[in-house]
């Protein structure tokens, strides 16, 4: 049993770094709002096309984003409702921390 939890910690060791990167963060929340082209979260974030790319890349990987290709342009979205509550919580959770630390 001991063998399975690290190997199980292992993995969701590497699922969280994919989210400690505020660019891939910001991304996300980006497609939270829908599905937009490369070019129209770049912009959103003001980052070059080629970054955000890299960066969406990583977030599919990871398994939080799906691609549709139109013609030359590839559009993202979140993946599933999971992804978007993972999203929600997370804000939910640093929201509460900075309440507290204002207190």
């Amino acid at each position: 049993m001991t063998k399975h939890r690290h190997q199980l910690a292992a993995l969701d060791s590497d699922f969280l770094k994919v989210l400690a990167g505020r660019t891939r963060i910001m991304l996300l929340w980006e497609l939270y709002e829908g599905e937009k082209s490369v070019g129209d979260v770049a912009k959103a974030i003001n980052i070059q096309d080629t970054a955000a790319s890299q960066q969406l890349s990583i977030l599919k990987a990871a398994g939080l984003v799906s691609t549709r290709r139109e013609g030359q342009r590839t559009f993202y979205s979140l993946v599933n409702e999971d992804a978007r509550q993972l999203l929600a919580a997370v804000r939910e959770m640093t929201m509460k921390s900075e309440a507290e630390a204002v207190e």
